[in-house]
């Protein structure tokens, strides 16, 4: 009980504390996780026996990820974003059209394209805010604070 309240506490703060970068590299890797899941789930009702409880487990890991990519859409600023912004917005419209279609047929391959794509799309974040954060360091390192 209180190895979950303390991994409860570090999750809050680790979040509360992320830049803006940090938090959209979070919401990737928290979508590819639910799409593995959901992925995991579907190949073994492929395999075997489809049970009720397990299409019930599917179907809430691929809304979870449809959940966040929505979330990562109303983040999204129009004005500064321009051009790129509009595209992304299309993207994440494409990405929870395909997973809506994938949950109610369980086409693991839509499950594994957009899962793939938000893969890359994390990487990519990943980059940018790693070089963000040794940006910031560097200015850090050179300021003289002692006078």
């Amino acid at each position: 009980m209180a190895y979950n309240n303390a991994s409860t506490s570090y999750k809050e703060t680790k979040i509360k504390t992320a830049s803006q970068g940090q938090l959209i590299v979070m919401l990737y890797d928290e979508a590819v996780k639910q799409l593995n899941n959901a992925l995991e789930l579907v190949e073994l009702n492929n395999s075997g026996k489809k049970e009720p409880g397990r299409i019930e487990l599917i179907s809430k890991a691929v809304m979870k990820a449809e959940e966040i990519i929505t979330e990562l859409m109303v983040s999204i600023d129009f004005e500064q974003g321009g051009e790129i912004a509009k595209n992304l917005f299309a993207l994440y419209t494409w990405f929870n059209r395909e997973l809506v279609e994938a949950n109610i047929t369980h086409d693991t391959q839509r499950l594994t394209t957009v899962r793939d794509m938000i893969t890359e799309m994390r990487s990519s974040w990943n980059e940018i805010v790693s070089k963000s954060a040794a940006e910031a360091n560097r200015e850090i390192v050179g300021l003289d604070i002692a006078g």
